[in-house]
């Protein structure tokens, strides 16, 4: 997996999370959706990068 890429993905997933916990603290429905939503992307993100390592070996 591209270094990068990989930084990448773990970052969205780790901000999402954060933004998830921030959300859910001050109730704030949107945000905790749009932490779910970047957790989300760094997953996909991880996942494609899964897939090219797959057909790249």
């Amino acid at each position: 997996m591209s270094g990068t890429e990989k930084s990448k993905a773990h970052i969205e997933q780790a901000k999402g999370n954060a933004k998830e916990a921030m959300g859910r603290m001050a109730g704030n429905e949107r945000m905790t959706a749009e932490g779910r939503a970047d957790q989300a992307k760094g997953n996909a993100r991880h996942a494609k990068e899964d897939i090219k390592d797959t057909f790249r070996h």
